[in-house]
């Protein structure tokens, strides 16, 4: 047996440029970093040799890829030659469609256990390029790259995106003072909506496609990622907090599915009890609240917000592992 966790993942800056229709263009970066929530995948052997035993919101039993409707599990286990007579089980500690990255940590976690399954190592690059071309080049998935490297890799990253298709994945390096720091002033408020993830990214993806001052705006997001990266290296954490506000503004003049008069109510109650800056995490449209704010305005900002769940921050370090084989 085997059981393999990938970790969700919160972006700072820079999202959208990870998209082929702009780094094909112009090199993108994205700030962002693993958070201690998981995705889980664990894969067994199957008692009955002959056919296919999926577990996650639904069961499937089949005896043919073909039959398999979960089109991850499915081009996953096609990738990768899995014939059947195999249990695959997922399970995750936050649902899909709240702007965390979830489908790519659940595909980053199959991956790795398909590999782990048949005793073989993979590198977090690979795991992080199969999942890419499983979800965009197999899949046609209108999303970007910076989900995967971040639930493979794990930690603090500035990851850059350049014209060939590349990706640099550069861990930003703080004292533990600071990163305690930076951990303990992040909070993170679902909103309690869920959102079709495909129809939000397909709307900016043709925005930038369409409209040259959409693009430009995504281009000064870009800027904004790496100021935001040698701001967080100064030290200078007010400013992180301002930045992630400016990089709000930016992100949600991109379309009008990005946010909503709900999402822009919590905000601003947010901000006017003393979180700094803040954004949607995700592509938008619901999902997750990130919020920057100082330790001695937080309980002020828990009250303005309570009537919403609050999911604990922490980093985490570990990326994509196999956390248990037998």
């Amino acid at each position: 047996m085997i059981v393999s966790s990938a970790p969700f993942r919160v972006s700072f800056a820079g999202g959208g440029s990870d998209i082929a229709s702009y780094y094909r263009r112009q090199a993108g970066a994205v700030l962002s970093c693993a958070i201690a929530k998981y995705s889980f995948v664990i894969v067994h052997n199957y008692f009955n040799e002959n056919k296919y035993h999926l577990k996650y919101t639904r069961t499937e039993l089949g005896d043919r890829l073909e039959d398999i409707a979960h089109p991850l599990l499915r081009e996953a286990l096609r990738m990768h030659g899995v014939e059947p007579g195999i249990e695959v089980a997922s399970v995750a500690d936050i649902p899909s469609g709240t702007g965390l990255g979830s489908s790519s940590s659940f595909s980053v976690a199959l991956i790795n256990a398909l590999y782990a399954h048949r005793s073989r190592f993979a590198s977090k690059d690979q795991l992080a390029e199969e999942a890419c071309k499983l979800e965009i080049d197999i899949l046609k998935e209108p999303i970007g790259k910076q989900d995967q490297y971040a639930a493979a890799h794990g930690g603090l990253n500035f990851i850059e995106f350049n014209s060939n298709g590349g990706v640099n994945v550069q861990p930003v390096v703080l004292s533990s003072e600071k990163m305690a720091e930076l951990e303990s002033n992040i909070l993170l408020f679902f909103t309690g909506s869920q959102r079709d993830t495909r129809s939000v990214l397909s709307t900016q993806v043709q925005a930038m496609e369409t409209d040259e001052d959409k693009f430009r705006t995504v281009e000064r997001m870009v800027q904004l990622a790496y100021e935001m990266r040698d701001i967080l290296m100064s030290g200078d954490l007010g400013a992180f907090g301002e930045a992630l506000h400016r990089g709000w503004m930016m992100k949600r003049s991109l379309t009008s599915q990005i946010s909503n008069s709900a999402i822009d109510e919590f905000y601003n109650a947010a901000r006017a009890a003393g979180a700094i800056g803040g954004k949607l995490a995700g592509a938008g449209g619901g999902g997750f609240l990130v919020l920057y704010c100082p330790k001695d305005r937080q309980e002020r900002v828990r009250q303005a917000l309570s009537q919403l769940k609050e999911i604990e921050f922490r980093f985490d370090w570990s990326g994509a592992r196999i956390a248990f084989a037998q």
